[in-house]
């Protein structure tokens, strides 16, 4: 292993697009980029989750995903536009302390990192939960250890082995919604064997379209728009590709159109063949609608795709929170220890490891993951329900700094480096405002829901600690240079 050089945090007034070199490994391919774009949205939210927003909102579930999957896709536009222009693997904190300063780049980062690193521990207790249903011999704990263990080696190696995991993961959940789609669309039609035409009489019974009236589109927005968190770790990942400007660019476009298609032509497949009312919280309604139209084993199918689709998160959590706490340390943002990564492969002294991949920066991030695991399996309940609160409402701050950063950065851009717009925000500046305040928009309706509320204040005081965080650093850093300054010449 051997230490990336130093590179100096940039200066908040930076305007350049051009970034140091990554030393970082290029192992990323454009069909691992696609996948994860695909995939990386694609779990247990939509397969699971979504039984509750079908049962607040009905039918006009799939008003509730345009709205929360426009505000997703109108982020990623944005977030694509800067990555192509700067690649980095910091992504969206790169980009926000260029546009805004230090102070966001920190907070921003910091935030992400918590974010994943707390949810990686649900999704290792839920595999786990699965797996022990299939083999109840082997305790939940035992599973988690495992799943840790097997994602922490892959993240250890060479980030091809990620791209791997990632690619298959992703194209198993993509073509289990895919067949369901096709089934779903020929039940409807009454083209399976022993079933009828459905028609719409479930888009419109059981009191209309719109059963709760627009409060429970309202409320079903609430319920599906973090089901969209996790299309920015394409962006983190695309610094890893041999050509990451073209290479993000085109999983961006690529991913937003086809990720709305199978979110809404999933909900709308599954209130046009059975009833809304016959939809419950906690309940898969895909497995409800596989039962409905004759497939054995239904709920056994699911849990294998539910189960793919959480491991699949869980890996994509660790290799993003370890580039976000890898490229805070390259800006001096987080301890510089962690900036080894492993040496290239033939290098003097190599093992033959494939090189460039931060391993202190992993160990670091699943070393957390570990205690957030632990806290889940101990107190679920209390303490850890206290830290998935302080994360519940980060991922649209997040995603307002990213619309913050991109109104700063595209006006630099267009004054000094036009050439590097190969992907541009659809109607600038508008769209960038209205996403600002349909962002603003959800979060003030999250205060008015009683479930909702506890994450948008557990999450702002969270939010507000790393800020004072941020601007102390500032303020010490800042008092420090007039010290210096003041001092006479030796």
């Amino acid at each position: 292993m051997h230490e990336a050089p130093p590179t100096p945090p940039p200066s908040p007034a930076a305007t350049s697009p051009a970034a140091p070199a990554e030393p970082l490994s290029h192992g990323l391919k454009q069909r691992h980029l696609t996948m994860l774009g695909l995939g990386g949205v694609i779990g247990a939210g939509l397969f699971v989750g979504s039984g509750a927003g079908i049962a607040v909102a009905g039918p006009a579930i799939v008003v509730s995903y345009l709205i929360a999957g426009a505000l997703a896709m109108l982020v990623m536009r944005m977030l694509g536009e800067m990555s192509a222009a700067m690649p980095a693997s910091g992504s969206f904190s790169v980009h926000a302390e260029r546009a805004l300063g230090r102070w966001a780049g920190f907070s921003v980062g910091w935030l992400y990192w918590f974010l994943l690193v707390v949810v990686l521990a649900v999704e290792a207790t839920a595999a786990a939960q699965i797996a022990h249903g299939w083999v109840p011999g082997v305790e939940p704990w035992a599973w988690v250890l495992l799943f840790m263990v097997v994602f922490t080696v892959a993240n250890l190696t060479a980030v091809k082995n990620f791209g791997e995991f990632e690619f298959w993961f992703a194209s198993l959940k993509v073509g289990a919604i895919v067949v369901f789609l096709v089934l779903g669309g020929l039940a409807v039609f009454g083209l399976l064997p022993d079933t009828d035409p459905v028609g719409m009489a479930n888009l419109t019974g059981q009191g209309g379209f719109l059963p709760n009236g627009w409060s429970g589109v309202v409320s079903g927005v609430l319920t599906v728009v973090f089901a969209f968190g996790g299309l920015e770790v394409v962006t983190i990942a695309a610094a890893e590709t041999d050509d990451p400007a073209r290479a993000v660019g085109r999983a961006v476009r690529s991913a937003v159109v086809r990720i709305l298609f199978f979110y809404v032509g999933s909900m709308l497949v599954i209130v046009t063949v059975l009833p809304w009312t016959a939809q419950q919280a906690g309940l898969s309604p895909y497995v409800k609608v596989l039962d409905a139209i004759g497939v054995p084993s239904a709920g056994q199918i699911m849990n294998i795709v539910v189960f793919v689709a959480l491991l699949s998160a869980l890996n994509a959590n660790l290799y993003g929170s370890s580039r976000m706490i890898f490229s805070l340390a390259e800006r001096g943002e987080a301890p510089r220890g962690l900036l080894k990564v492993s040496r290239k492969a033939g290098a003097e002294g190599s093992s033959g490891q494939p090189g460039g991949v931060p391993r202190r920066a992993v160990l670091a991030s699943v070393a957390f993951g570990f205690v957030s695991v632990l806290l889940n399996l101990l107190w679920p309940d209390t303490v850890f329900l206290y830290m998935l609160n302080s994360v519940g409402a980060v991922l649209l701050f997040v995603w307002a700094l990213i619309a913050a950063s991109q109104l700063r950065l595209r006006a630099r851009l267009e004054q000094e480096a036009p050439d590097a717009l190969a992907l541009r925000m659809w109607w600038f500046p508008y769209l960038t405002w209205v996403t600002l305040a349909g962002l603003l928009g959800v979060l003030l309706l999250m205060l008015t829901d009683d479930a909702a509320r506890p994450q948008v204040l557990w999450s702002a005081g969270a939010t507000a600690l790393v800020l004072l965080v941020a601007v102390g650093r500032e303020w010490r850093d800042r008092k420090g240079s007039r010290e210096r300054a003041a001092l006479p010449d030796r």
